[in-house]
């Protein structure tokens, strides 16, 4: 089949290796290990090129691993060149500068041959139930403190197992078999994805070269007529949020200005506060991730997350500042401030768009990490609560969802199985939405209660318990977040002691208003 492939043909292949996609993400779920994975579908499978260009990724991906896996994949390729890769070589790192910005996420990627030659990648990136250190918190000061770092390496060469790296990983970790497991479960879904495309090319007789050539160039064109829409010039928003208590001078500040120029935008974040000491740092691979999920939101959601889609994106911030930090910063709970980058471009183009944005979520990044620190056999829990969304021109906020993320809220039962935690209540926060003429949705309590005889950490990563999530064009501010233990009020970026007894609450916050009610 020719390299130019007419639209008809391009759309029903592409579907298919969507489908096929898929096919493998269910793979990974089925054979997983973790809750993270079969619950909160905190991952993403992609499909790249020989060069690591993205051409079809899950339908159940997040945001926060938009166009992380190519660059990891690129990494693989410059360290290792495909001329040196083999059938059945998988590549691992959780590198945080060369993956997704915290050292909880494996990145994993495995050459797809035909013919002895490399012709893609199959990658799956995924949060782990465990990486070993301190349990992941806002209060983290530097990344050796995060736990283990993996250097890009190969986790299997020539699908021989390399089981050196295996008794690293498994020492270092509280739960070493689900931590394997789900790196296994990893390899399978990459090997299951190789396998049905080259069935796939078989089968159709398309070079598939050409056929990533067609995806990149169609997407990025659909991008660039969406861009072109809106009026040139420069729009600017700043967020200033109350940091974690325990941070120096208090204040986070982000500072956007979204420039339109033609069919082709730049968000440029200086202005932004410097890196600090704790672990709300963002990469870059992290910023450009959030931010282009953003700006692809309002101007192109049908288009697919292939390459081409943000090719006309340029995202920088200052070397050094809390968006694009130097090496050995914590990182950890990036998500801290990375969630409230669509806010912040959400913000800046209200003004030019404010019928395709909404205002800000009520309370990002809700997650907690819980493990027992007594003598008996380790167990991890880690889980998300959602919050409200905020209001857009159009509709209500979403009241108890995770964004700007997907993430799922944590089943009761999964909690209460795989902890000793009873849940006392998970309800919904009526009436913590801002007002406006559109409400922002409402936060989300969950209560629990520790049961049995011996105590544990507990590590909650939480923003907007000191700054509302602000409404826009008039809109109200949505309810501040609560974490209490015992009904008294601690700090996200503490680790907490929790006694045989003690009860966690973990109370989200109401998303922004929109407009004046």
């Amino acid at each position: 089949m020719s390299a130019r492939i007419d639209p008809i043909t391009l759309e029903i292949l592409w579907t298919r290796l969507t489908s096929l996609v898929d096919e493998a993400a269910a793979t990974f779920v089925r054979t997983s290990f973790s809750t993270l994975v079969r619950e909160a579908n905190d991952f993403a499978v992609v499909l790249m090129d020989k060069d690591g260009r993205n051409i079809a990724q899950s339908s159940q991906s997040i945001p926060s691993f938009i166009c992380t896996m190519p660059v990891t994949t690129r990494h693989y390729i410059a360290a290792f060149g495909r001329e040196g890769m083999v059938e059945g070589d998988a590549f691992l790192t959780n590198d945080p500068w060369l993956g997704t910005g915290h050292l909880n996420d494996a990145s994993m990627a495995m050459p797809i041959f035909r013919n002895g030659a490399v012709i893609g990648f199959a990658g799956v990136v995924s949060h782990l139930p465990d990486i070993g250190g301190r349990l992941r918190s806002p209060g983290n000061k530097n990344i050796f403190e995060e736990g283990l770092q993996i250097p890009p390496i190969r986790f299997l060469r020539a699908g021989e197992v390399d089981e050196t790296l295996v008794a690293m990983i498994r020492r270092n970790v509280r739960v070493p078999d689900q931590t394997m497991g789900d790196l296994w479960a990893q390899a399978a879904s990459c090997r299951h994805l190789g396998e049905r495309l080259t069935t796939l090319l078989e089968e159709t007789g398309v070079d598939f070269d050409g056929f990533a050539d067609d995806v990149v160039n169609r997407t990025e064109a659909a991008m660039r007529s969406a861009i072109a829409e809106v009026p040139d010039g420069t729009y600017r928003y700043t967020i200033e949020n109350d940091g974690p208590a325990a941070m120096p001078g208090g204040i986070i500040r982000i500072a956007c200005a979204v420039t339109v120029a033609g069919d082709e935008i730049t968000v440029d974040y200086t202005g932004s506060s410097d890196q600090v000491a704790l672990s709300i740092n963002t990469v870059m691979n992290y910023t450009f991730a959030y931010s282009a999920y953003a700006l692809k939101s309002i101007f192109a959601p049908w288009i697919p997350n292939a390459e081409g889609s943000f090719l006309p994106l340029t995202i920088t911030a200052p070397e050094g500042s809390i968006l694009n930090p130097r090496h050995p910063a914590s990182t950890g709970a990036r998500g801290m401030m990375g969630h409230l980058l669509p806010p912040a471009i959400f913000g800046a183009l209200a003004q030019v768009i404010p019928e395709k944005v909404q205002a800000a979520p009520g309370s990002p990044s809700n997650s907690f990490q819980i493990s027992n620190a007594g003598t008996g056999d380790p167990w991890v829990l880690i889980g998300f609560v959602g919050a409200g969304q905020g209001a857009s021109a159009e509709r209500d906020g979403t009241a108890a969802i995770s964004f700007p993320s997907n993430l799922s809220n944590s089943p009761i039962e999964a909690i209460e199985s795989l902890s000793p935690f009873q849940v006392i209540r998970r309800d919904i926060r009526r009436g913590s939405g801002g007002v406006g003429g559109r409400r922002g949705g409402d936060g989300i309590a969950l209560e629990m209660r520790l049961r049995g005889d011996e105590p544990a950490t507990a590590s909650v990563i939480m923003n907007r318990t000191r700054s509302e999530a602000p409404g826009l064009n008039g809109g109200d501010a949505g309810a501040l977040a609560l974490l209490q233990v015992n009904g008294e009020t601690v700090d996200s970026a503490d680790h907490q002691t929790l006694l045989p007894g003690d009860t966690l609450l973990i109370a989200s916050g109401g998303g922004g208003g929109f407009g004046v009610a």
